[in-house]
């Protein structure tokens, strides 16, 4: 083999390495980003911030890359956690007591209608807009979308928000409405 052929060959190399290296540069960034949406959809959405994230995708995010153990979720509980262990190639571990715990069927904020000032404090805390109402009028919780995430409750003034059982929401409603 001649030095030329030889310069021809590593310099040949070199190319494809440099286009390989570029080619993964391009493609690690969308790989990483699919992966992540997978990990935020089998998250419940419930944007609590339990597991010390902003949010769901935040906290898939840092799950992507290593940031975080799959174990920080409490409202999606063990089913969660197991589904995130098998997509990330983890070891399944339960969900960690010190992010809280969430039961089987979480409650759901209600106001005191009577009680609600119309600060509207609550509705610019709850993180998936369950919390309807203007400014100095009354504030309700449409029931079916709250969460059970409490975030509501530090920031109301008057206190006039307490988390209830869904069921006993779900009868009043339907009480109120045979009635009327």
């Amino acid at each position: 083999m001649t030095i030329a052929t030889a310069l021809l060959l590593v310099l040949a190399l070199t190319a494809l390495a440099l286009a390989a290296m570029r080619w993964a540069a391009h493609e690690a960034p969308a790989s990483a980003e699919r992966m992540i949406e997978r990990v935020n959809e089998l998250l419940p959405q419930t944007q609590c911030g339990r597991c010390t994230f902003a949010g769901c995708r935040p906290y898939a995010t840092a799950l992507v890359r290593g940031e975080a153990d799959i174990n920080q979720c409490p409202p999606g509980g063990q089913r969660t956690a197991e589904a995130l262990a098998r997509l990330l190639n983890r070891p399944a571990k339960p969900v960690d007591p010190r992010f809280g715990s969430v039961p089987d069927d979480p409650p759901v904020a209600w106001i005191d209608e009577s009680a609600c000032i119309g600060c509207t404090k609550c509705i610019q805390a709850c993180p998936v807009d369950a919390i309807v109402g203007a400014s100095r009028s009354m504030h309700t919780v449409i029931a079916s979308h709250c969460t059970g995430c409490e975030l509501c409750l530090p920031p109301c003034p008057v206190d006039c928000i307490v988390m209830r059982p869904r069921d006993s929401l779900a009868d009043r409603a339907r009480i109120a409405l045979a009635m009327s």
